[in-house]
């Protein structure tokens, strides 16, 4: 039996065992806060929306690695895509039967709920892609899909949109992370139409990451300045404005430009000390 921190070779991955440890510490500081009485005023409700939040997350890191292997020259990093993917499940899951606990385990209603508000139904139908995608992540699935297991997988990008609007819904006024997560995924799908045309040898130029994290840092700012003009009729311009100050905090494009600055910087670095083969014929690389 292949243990979940071993590579394909049988041996023992430092890299895979770290991340399968880490992939239970949201869940564990979850459960010490509520036996510890540390969730606030509606410890389960809080618990709920801690698990979806790391479905999110989870998401996003798995989407993140196919960019991340080709700027920073790490192959194996490949090794814990679906580690990451099946933690995303994982967390869904937790998420979905917490909800379940929270209605007092009346399937009935649970089922009129998610019928009734848009917003469970885009997170149930998440929930089904990401459960298909975690049925079909085994070595003999994969062999026995052959091609069509990448086309089935690339779903991943749908489940991720329709999580992010069932979060952005769910969060109702706090869209301070959504439109970060938003903002991220803006950079994880631009960087994989760009790669689609441009990259060499599988591995897109440094020139171009850095003109995605100004694209998207600026889609981001634009984004929530839409939002709450749509919503709550404010200025564009006032939201905008925010952006460049510290009044109200760091806003959301900023972190998506530093995520942005610090990706091209560990490109830089890795290129320094290993620089990628040199070849000026474009190839096409397949990304998941």
């Amino acid at each position: 039996m292949k243990l979940p921190w071993n590579d394909y070779s049988g041996k023992l991955s430092p890299l895979k065992l770290t991340v399968f440890i880490a992939l239970f510490l949201p869940a564990a500081w979850t459960a010490l806060a509520f036996a510890t009485s540390n969730l606030g005023a509606r410890p389960l409700n809080e618990a709920i929306h801690q698990q979806g939040l790391w479905t999110i997350r989870l998401i996003l890191i798995a989407l993140a690695i196919t960019p991340l292997k080709a700027i920073l020259l790490w192959q194996r990093l490949i090794l814990v895509r679906r580690m990451v993917g099946v933690g995303a499940f994982t967390y869904v899951l937790l998420h979905f039967s917490l909800y379940v606990t929270d209605q007092n385990f009346n399937l009935v209603t649970v089922a009129s709920e998610i019928v009734k508000r848009i917003y469970l139904t885009i997170g149930f139908i998440a929930l089904l892609g990401l459960a298909a995608l975690a049925a079909t992540s085994t070595d003999r699935m994969v062999r026995r899909l052959g091609r069509k297991w990448q086309s089935l997988h690339r779903l991943v990008y749908l489940i991720g949109l329709l999580g992010l609007i069932h979060y952005s819904m769910q969060s109702k006024l706090e869209q301070w992370e959504p439109t970060i997560a938003d903002g991220i995924f803006v950079w994880l799908m631009g960087y994989r139409l760009l790669a689609a045309r441009f990259a060499v040898r599988g591995r897109l130029g440094l020139g171009w990451v850095a003109a995605l994290g100004v694209g998207a840092t600026v889609l981001t700012g634009l984004g929530e300045a839409l939002y709450f003009n749509l919503a709550f009729h404010v200025d564009p311009l006032r939201v905008l404005s925010a952006d460049f100050s510290l009044q109200t905090g760091v806003r959301p494009a900023a972190i998506v430009f530093a995520f942005s600055l610090i990706v091209l910087v560990a490109g830089l670095a890795r290129e320094r000390l290993a620089p990628p083969p040199q070849g000026s014929q474009r190839g096409r690389a397949r990304f998941a």
